[in-house]
């Protein structure tokens, strides 16, 4: 059976930030980093580049440039940055972020993408992403990185319930990941966590326009995969990480 695009079940289109990031988190982090009158901004993982887009709004001197390998996001962020008249001063692109040369720069936005900076043929390793941020910024330079820490450490049972070989091992306590950012080269000029109510939007928000689909079409030929797909994403929130694994958001100085 041929299905039309507006047949298929809609992806994200309820999410204005790709993580758990209230409008007035978002605020705070953008004027602190605008603050600093960046020249050049470049973020990480940016899917559609919503806080990039920001952060040239309020920092008009600004040029920033965005990396990801998803295509659909991409161009959901040319677009976005059409609309709004910054399509000048900012670049998507379809790239990898390991091994990057697109520094040194003044300003570098990696928001629960430092898995980007990482060989992928190993685990996630948070202190090898800082030391990659610190070696793309100068001296000076602020990143903002949102990062996954466990709130406490998992029982067995919460991680049976997690994503597939969850461990114990995948993510740091926050003093350690903070410890790992001094250690790459920063100074940890602020500190903040997502919300349980920032979390909850955004888990909410991951799945409603599917949710919605699924009820209009129980019986499309694609009902069942995605089905599947969406009741095991909200296990795992639900029954495994959700008020054990956090978010972080840090903004890092550059040590001259």
């Amino acid at each position: 059976m041929i299905t039309s695009d507006s047949d298929l079940p809609p992806r994200l289109g309820s999410l204005t930030f790709h993580g758990p990031l209230s409008e007035a988190r978002a605020t705070r982090l953008i004027e602190r980093l605008a603050a600093t009158g960046p020249a050049d901004v470049l973020d990480i993982g940016c899917g559609w580049g919503e806080l990039l887009l920001r952060v040239l709004e309020v920092a008009p001197a600004a040029k920033g440039a965005g990396i990801d390998i998803n295509a659909e996001d991409l161009a959901r962020g040319r677009a976005l940055a059409e609309a709004r008249g910054l399509a000048d001063r900012v670049e998507f692109v379809e790239e990898s972020a390991l091994g990057t040369d697109r520094g040194p720069v003044d300003a570098i936005l990696c928001l629960g993408s430092s898995q980007a900076l990482c060989d992928p043929e190993q685990p996630h390793d948070p202190a090898a992403a800082l030391r990659e941020l610190r070696r793309l910024l100068r001296p000076g330079g602020r990143v903002v990185l949102g990062e996954g820490f466990w709130q406490r450490t998992p029982t067995d049972e919460e991680l049976a319930g997690m994503w597939p070989g969850a461990a114990t091992g995948d993510h740091y306590l926050l003093g350690d990941l903070v410890d790992l950012a001094i250690e790459a080269g920063f100074r940890p000029a602020w500190i903040e966590t997502a919300s349980a109510d920032e979390w909850e939007e955004f888990e909410s928000g991951y799945r409603y326009d599917t949710e919605v689909w699924l009820a209009a079409h129980p019986d499309h030929p694609l009902a069942a995969e995605t089905r599947e797909r969406v009741d095991r994403q909200r296990a795992t929130w639900l029954n495994g990480y959700r008020q054990v694994l956090g978010i972080a958001y840090l903004t890092l100085v550059a040590v001259a």
